[in-house]
């Protein structure tokens, strides 16, 4: 399991022309979900992300996590994390999840999300989807768990 987490003002998800979610200040977590992952693993995973300390103190360092700025999340499912680029000029992506066993690690990773006190909404799992975010810093950190 893969994610980038960028500190975000704020993002939101676009899926024929609709926005579907957005959120103010917080992060946007792109979420890649490998072959083999397991439910303890996005549990584990949504735990580091929500103490992740990547937001300032009145100092200027980082020392606050999502959870100290009372902020949202915002959670994509996004398979080309697990690009292979090691051979030939088109990526492969064998190393991705069967979509039906990606969708359910996905909505344990949004739900652990929630009950650790981070008020997260999804993207749309499957669905083209344009991202749009302000990335505060920026900062973006990627995570394997």
């Amino acid at each position: 399991m893969k994610v980038v987490i960028q500190r975000v003002t704020k993002a939101k998800v676009t899926v024929k022309e609709t926005i579907i979610s957005d959120i103010g200040q917080g992060v946007l977590i792109l979420l890649g979900i490998k072959k083999g992952d397991t439910e303890s693993q996005a549990r584990k995973l949504a735990e580091r992300c929500t103490h992740l300390r990547i937001f300032e103190d009145s100092d200027g360092k980082f020392n606050l996590s999502i959870k100290d700025m009372h902020g949202e999340a915002l959670v994509v499912s996004q398979f080309t994390l697990l690009a292979d680029t090691s051979r030939g000029r088109r990526p492969s992506f064998t190393e991705a999840e069967d979509p039906s066993k990606a969708e359910k690690l996905y909505e344990i990773f949004i739900s652990a999300l929630n009950t650790l006190g981070i008020p997260t909404k999804g993207g749309s799992f499957g669905e083209r989807m344009l991202v749009s975010l302000d990335n505060q810093g920026p900062v973006t950190i990627i995570m394997e768990g």
